[in-house]
């Protein structure tokens, strides 16, 4: 099973990292190539713990489903959500913060399965992990851009 890891430091307080990290806005934003939206579930604000929630988009050419769940939510240290059904025989994608003298870093372990056994570990080591690691940097990328320009205000309505 392909692991992804991630850092990313982003100069913005940690509270603010976290909250965009579990923004179904920004998530949406940050996956709008991909013409994701939601179809069930939690279908606007924060994420939180038991929440779950299916998203509708296009990923390698082909409309897909996706459900996931909010297995585990610790503010504003850490997150974790796992795949209750789609495309992937499984993932859990774990969401690590710490405040740091300059801001935050955010750690990333995405922890995924492609389905079809020996054919879908052909698809991992040809494209598969590089197009998650693709997903999750632009994801990450959205975040620090929010973070660090004040935009976050446009969507954490708290601040």
């Amino acid at each position: 099973m392909p692991i992804i890891r991630l850092e990313t430091h982003i100069n913005a307080p940690k509270k603010i990292v976290f909250d965009l990290s579990r923004s179904v806005e920004l998530h949406k934003i940050s996956n709008a190539h991909t013409n994701e939206t939601v179809v069930a579930g939690r279908k606007s604000g924060l994420f939180q713990e038991n929440d779950t929630v299916t998203w509708r988009a296009k990923h390698l050419g082909i409309y897909q489903q996706l459900t996931s769940k909010m297995t585990l939510m610790q503010p504003y240290d850490q997150f974790e959500n796992q795949m209750l059904k789609g495309a992937f025989k499984g993932f859990k994608h774990q969401h690590f913060f710490e405040e740091t003298a300059s801001g935050t870093l955010m750690k990333d372990v995405f922890d995924f399965e492609a389905p079809l056994g020996v054919l879908g570990k052909l698809a991992n080591w040809l494209f598969l992990e590089k197009y998650m690691r693709d997903l999750l940097l632009r994801r990450n990328k959205t975040i620090k851009e929010f973070a660090e320009s004040g935009r976050y205000k446009e969507i954490l309505s708290v601040y």
